[in-house]
Parts: C-alpha cells; sequence; structure tokens
C-alpha cells in the first residue's frame, strides 16, 4: 500500500476502473438506463429467493423434518436429493443465463 501523501492511489483500490467514460445527455438515455438497473435488480432478487427456497427444501430434506412431497412421485432418499440438485441447478443456471450480456 502507498502512502496517500505520494499522491498514488493505494493497491487495490481503483473506484475509476469501471466509470461511465460518457454522462447522460438525455432523458430517453435515462430512462433506458433506469429500465436495464431495475429489471437487473429484480431478476437478481426474484433469482436469489428462489436460490433461499431450494436451499431450504435442501435443509430440511437433510434433517428429515421436509414434508415427504417428493416420496410421492419418488421413493428413494437419493432420487429426492437428485430432485433438491437439479433444482438448485435450474436456480444457478437461471442466474447465469440472466448475466449473459450484461
Amino acid at each position: 500500500m502507498t502512502d496517500e501523501k505520494d499522491g498514488q492511489r493505494p493497491i487495490h483500490s481503483d473506484p475509476d476502473k469501471e466509470a461511465i467514460d460518457e454522462p447522460t445527455t438525455s432523458g430517453t438515455q435515462e430512462a433506458d438506463e433506469t429500465a436495464w438497473m431495475m429489471k437487473e435488480g429484480v431478476t437478481i432478487g426474484l433469482i436469489s429467493i428462489a436460490l433461499v427456497l431450494v436451499l431450504a427444501l435442501g435443509l430440511l430434506q437433510a434433517t428429515g423434518s421436509a414434508i415427504d412431497v417428493f416420496g410421492l412421485f419418488i421413493d428413494s432418499a437419493l432420487g429426492q436429493w437428485l430432485v433438491v440438485g437439479v433444482l438448485a441447478l435450474v436456480v444457478l443456471g437461471a442466474f447465469v443465463w440472466s448475466r449473459v450480456g450484461v
């Protein structure tokens, strides 16, 4: 780390690295950027909620406290764990898909 009196930024601190080169110049551009930010926020929020629900289902499955929801279709414990794993992969896949092009 360097001292501030040297006139250099500390190592591992570059707040302007991702700075926008041009300021927003029109109301239309501002509206588009706001809509994009809202879409991103909602997407991350919904995927986070789904991931927490899958985590809760997995924890209930692990402790044996879960209502046997998958037992109606799958008799083995391994099969029920596979369903929880597939649900987790679907949620993670949705998150990765939402990040494409960002």
